[in-house]
């Protein structure tokens, strides 16, 4: 296919420093879902589209179908997420906006939304690897090559779970969860709806919820993650000086690469540690670092 996917970093996606289309949700990279997402191209025309961009179905249908050169603009930078180019074609390309059901990958709750619809849409078990007895499924789930679900895991929900994953025993994953290759989620240990990346270990006595943790993450026994109010309202995000609205009550912690936490750590809601940070033992995050 003449699509090119250009590469992309976010820098609302901080702490986050992964490029965009190599992240992968749902036991897939964003790139993946971006080309999967066209039909068959007629001829050889060429697509360039950045990788915080997914387009609906409608829209890829409707590019691989233009009859002229085109360019998908969003209006709400200004920022051109798409252009197509048809050889022999002259002229200045026709300028659409985006439609309303493409979306832009600005912020992280954005991947914490598109992995509750990618995950909550589950329909069947693709189960490859082990689940022993003792273990109970009460919903959908993905498991990879090579990894064991222990007695005493109780999944509620849909989960995907990557490949070479050590799962329990005795910990509860809920909500619309996808766990990376790689991973350990161990003893007493409870995920909810989170999206968590390859070669993790959250091994025993430990909470997240509505929470992305990136890649080589480390939490210490009983790190606990916060992701409710108090006051019960929407939670805010600190970005250029400004508090931006998520969106969401319920909102855990953002977690960047090879991150280390501390024994008995404690992380306030809507709090980020940046890549490669550390905690020590009983800290409380209370201001993202």
């Amino acid at each position: 296919m003449g699509i090119e996917v250009i590469e992309t970093k976010v820098p609302g996606l901080w702490p986050i420093t992964t490029e965009c289309g190599a992240i992968r949700v749902a036991g897939r990279t964003i790139r993946e879902m971006i080309l999967a997402t066209f039909p068959p191209l007629p001829d050889a025309r060429q697509i360039s589209i950045r990788a915080d961009f997914l387009p609906s179905p409608a829209c890829a249908a409707m590019i691989a179908a233009a009859t002229g050169n085109t360019v998908i603009r969003d209006a709400a930078d200004g920022t051109i997420v798409l252009q197509l180019r048809i050889p022999g074609r002259d002229g200045a390309p026709t300028e659409i906006p985006m439609d309303e059901l493409s979306s832009r990958i600005r912020h992280p709750w954005d991947l914490l939304a598109l992995n509750e619809k990618l995950v909550g849409a589950m329909t069947a078990n693709r189960i490859v690897g082990t689940v022993r007895n003792g273990a109970t499924i009460d919903g959908f789930l993905e498991l990879g090559e090579g990894s064991v679900i222990l007695p005493g895991v109780y999944i509620e929900g849909n989960a995907v779970i990557g490949r070479n994953c050590k799962i329990g025993p005795n910990c509860y994953i809920r909500g619309n969860t996808t766990v990376g290759d790689r991973c350990h989620i161990g003893q007493a240990v409870e995920i909810k709806n989170c999206l968590i990346g390859e070669h993790v270990s959250v091994g025993h006595l430990s909470y997240a919820g509505d929470s992305v943790i990136s890649d080589n993450v480390n939490f210490g026994a009983g790190t606990i993650i916060s992701n409710l109010r108090h006051d019960g309202r929407n939670h805010r995000w600190l970005e250029n000086h400004e508090f931006l609205d998520t969106g969401r009550r319920k909102f855990g912690a953002i977690i960047g690469e090879n991150v280390h936490t501390g024994i008995n750590t404690a992380i306030y809601p809507g709090r980020s540690l940046s890549a490669g940070c550390s905690t020590v033992p009983g800290e409380i995050v209370s201001h993202s670092k």
